[in-house]
């Protein structure tokens, strides 16, 4: 895997990691004031759910840092493509059925990443 696209796996972890953080353990405290468009009375019975989410995104996020101590470098770029796309294709659908902010925070960061696991490759089987 190309060092740069281990660089943006990894941020891409350390950002579910810390969306992970903010709905299992965050969200009735510092959901009011990260979404201040949603009522303040919105929190709490959410939290249940808010919770469930954390802990997908927090899979998310182990699945990308598994990638990274992957030796076999074919295994690792299949792995980490594995988890990019369902981080990408949870921000397309989180944009289309939320904000577009989404797109660019969370699918953003996984398609530049695989682009940079797959750009590399094309141009080695087309030389």
């Amino acid at each position: 895997m190309p060092k740069l696209a281990k660089i943006i796996v990894a941020i891409v972890a350390i950002l579910h990691l810390y969306i992970a953080w903010f709905g299992i353990f965050a969200w009735q405290g510092q959901g009011p004031s990260t979404f201040p468009d949603l009522p303040a009375s919105l929190f709490e019975p959410t939290s249940a759910m808010a919770a469930n989410q954390g802990v997908y995104n927090l899979c998310l996020a182990a699945g990308l840092i598994w990638s990274l101590f992957i030796r076999d470098s074919e295994w690792q770029r299949k792995v980490a493509t594995g988890f990019l796309l369902f981080v990408a294709t949870a921000g397309i659908f989180g944009a289309a059925r939320v904000s577009s902010d989404i797109a660019l925070v969370q699918a953003g960061p996984a398609v530049i990443a695989l682009l940079l696991l797959w750009l590399p490759r094309v141009k080695m089987r087309r030389g």
